[in-house]
């Protein structure tokens, strides 16, 4: 018989029940040498599939040529090596658009297989003293792997799809003005200084201008100040919180301040109470790094709405990841088309990929010292950088984003866990508090060892045994062989800050952390006081 080309409905003599009955199917695949092909049952009766499969329907419609007497439903999970002369009839052959949904069905299933096959069990059962306790990772199932082989089948490869629905998604979580992805929550906060200095802002920052945060910081949230030459002013953190000390911010306020730039570290919501009534009395800029706390909350109202923008991190470590990835919430109108261009080249256009003349004017405008009517797509109104990220990113986070309330209660349940069992021990050890208006989403469990207690060896003791620990970040980033000369102003002293560099770290608690795990922990911290 003459080669049958996929998306080929035939009839052949091939059975599933090892009758010498006829069956319908759809080609999938070129035939072999051997004159085989995998053909895709096809059935009318639909009920009977509905539970165990994601049958599709196939009618005259969706065919290229052809016609078949009754709709078919094409089941992707059942599939058949048919030789070609066990083929009657050819009936028709569907369209390509049928073919991509078909195929694609098939890629789906056997991703799902491979999920449960390979990475389901590497989960396994823990082990005490030989299972890793990591302090942060992944936590994800089928439908992020699903996703991301589907937008590599789509093959956009730029920001697409994926990515438009993820902003829409995170736009309408902070009912903010915008929001966008970028590649990093570095990239988020290095976007956010940057629209400050943006000439198209009205009273944009200038170099030498200050902006006050903590000394107890990540570096990539205070190194854009330093590369757009504003200079920080620091202000002293909170044992307990971790937080800048937030009525030492007004003190620390000169002639040269517009800007507060603030941290939730660990997931744990500032004062922004005090924060936000000093910056507007001041008529001060408010950024919010809120990297850690994705659903914390601060008087019933989300971080990260509460400044002019706020910047997230994706990472794997964080409390969604897309592997790398970011976002900034940008809540004050007039920065958002500005954050927009600088994220997109510095480009004054603001159409969607794809799409031309959005504004109407496209070759009708005079800007700059161009000729006049200088194609609008090439006009830069910002000096930018390209911080977008491909969809295929976009499409992990689209599955993770349905995840964010579990992720968010399962770290809850970890950090109350660990604040029962460790409390017992605060003797030795100074346990985590929070703003009696904040709820906390815990990116980790801060403690502090009191006077007397060896924090390296405390830490090294618990490594001894596969249990992951971490500083709170940079310490005092004052401290850092890199910023060491750095221009700056202090407000006040930074004995807390110092503190924090020499005696806190932090357990994990996300979501991936079980029970046993974290009972293993704190027997192995109880035992290193006894």
């Amino acid at each position: 018989m003459t080669e049958t080309a996929t998306g080929t409905i035939i009839q052949a003599k091939i059975s599933f029940s090892g009758k010498a009955e006829s069956n319908f199917f759809v080609i999938v695949s070129k035939a072999n040498t051997y004159e085989e092909f995998r053909g895709v049952y096809l059935t009318p009766e639909v009920e009977k599939w509905k539970k165990e499969y994601a049958p599709l329907l196939i009618d005259n419609n969706k065919l290229e040529w052809g016609e078949i007497k009754a709709p078919l439903y094409a089941i992707p999970s059942r599939m058949a090596t048919i030789h070609s002369s066990l083929v009657t009839q050819k009936l028709g052959k569907i369209n390509i658009d049928t073919i991509g949904l078909l195929l694609r069905a098939i890629v789906t299933a056997e991703v799902v297989n491979h999920y449960n096959a390979v990475h389901l069990p590497k989960r396994g059962t823990f082990i005490p003293g030989k299972t890793k306790v990591n302090y942060a990772g992944r936590v994800y199932d089928e439908k992020e792997i699903v996703n991301l082989v589907c937008s590599s089948l789509d093959f956009w490869l730029t920001a697409g799809p994926y990515a438009n629905t993820l902003e829409k998604q995170f736009k309408d979580f902070y009912g903010a003005e915008k929001f966008l992805l970028v590649n990093s929550g570095s990239s988020a906060n290095l976007l956010m200084a940057a629209t400050l200095c943006s000439k198209q802002l009205k009273e944009h920052l200038k170099p030498g201008d200050e902006v006050i945060t903590p000394a107890v910081t990540f570096p990539t949230t205070l190194t854009p100040l330093l590369q757009y030459q504003l200079t920080p002013v620091f202000v002293d953190c909170e044992i307990g919180t971790y937080n800048i000390i937030a009525e030492e911010i007004e003190g620390a306020i000169s002639e040269r301040t517009r800007a507060i730039f603030v941290p939730h570290t660990l997931g744990n919501p500032c004062d922004m109470e005090i924060i936000v009534d000093v910056a507007e009395r001041h008529n001060l800029f408010l950024l919010e790094d809120s990297c850690d706390a994705l659903g914390a909350t601060f008087g019933g109202k989300l971080v990260g709405t509460f400044g002019d923008m706020a910047s997230l991190s994706f990472y794997p470590a964080h409390h969604i990841t897309m592997g790398e990835g970011g976002g900034v919430v940008v809540n004050n109108t007039e920065m958002a088309r500005i954050a927009l261009s600088i994220r997109d080249w510095g480009r004054d256009c603001w159409c969607d990929t794809g799409k031309n003349n959005t504004c109407g004017k496209r070759f009708e405008q005079q800007w700059g010292e161009l000729p006049f009517g200088y194609d609008h797509k090439y006009v830069y109104s910002n000096i930018g950088y390209n911080l977008k990220i491909t969809d295929m990113q976009a499409a992990v986070g689209c599955a993770q984003f349905e995840k964010i309330d579990t992720f968010i209660t399962k770290r809850k349940q970890n950090y109350t866990k660990y604040f029962n069992f460790l409390k017992e021990l605060e003797e030795f050890l100074i346990l985590p508090q929070h703003h009696k208006k904040a709820n906390p989403s815990w990116f980790g469990f801060p403690i502090t060892v009191k006077k007397g207690v060896n924090r390296k060896k405390l830490i090294k003791y618990l490594d001894s045994f596969g249990i992951e620990t971490r500083l709170v970040f940079a310490g005092n980033i004052l401290r850092q062989p890199g910023f060491l000369d750095i221009p700056k102003r202090i407000h006040g002293k930074l004995e807390n800050t110092e503190r924090i560099m020499n005696d806190t770290f932090f357990l994990g608690v996300y979501p991936g952390a079980t029970d046993q795990m974290i009972e293993y922990v704190v027997d192995k911290i109880a035992d290193f006081f006894k």
